[in-house]
């Protein structure tokens, strides 16, 4: 039986983030990267999530922690981030579990093409 993909959407985990993550596919939208990115988080895909991400703010490396399990996420609103933009946001809520305790983190985030690619920037401050 196939994995239900972790990004919420009714599809299996091969045939949504799974082939993002594989390099079988792009991300043709913000929010589509977003959801990748997230089940990256998920399935702790380090290549990818550091693939994905502006190479001006992009980390060496990412720490995943163990004990926390992603159980859910809720896309609240987006601004541009479309087929035909080349900068969006995206403001979610991503739920999880550490040791049992539920927690979520909110973010808006910023993303932009680069080189035609929609890359992660940075949660946004304001």
């Amino acid at each position: 039986m196939a994995m239900t993909c972790p990004c919420g959407l009714d599809k299996s985990y091969d045939e949504c983030c799974g082939a993002l993550h594989s390099g079988s596919a792009a991300a043709s939208t913000a929010e589509q990267l977003m959801r990748s990115r997230y089940s990256a988080f998920a399935v702790s895909d380090e290549a990818y999530l550091l693939r994905t991400w502006h190479p001006r703010s992009r980390p060496s490396t990412v720490d995943f922690d163990p004990r926390q399990r992603w159980t859910g996420l809720q896309i609240l609103s987006t601004t541009g981030g479309g087929v035909f933009h080349t900068e969006g946001t995206v403001e979610f809520v991503a739920s999880y579990r550490v040791r049992g305790r539920a927690g979520e983190l909110r973010e808006n985030s910023d993303f932009v093409r680069v080189d035609g690619l929609w890359v992660y920037v940075r949660a946004r401050s304001d």
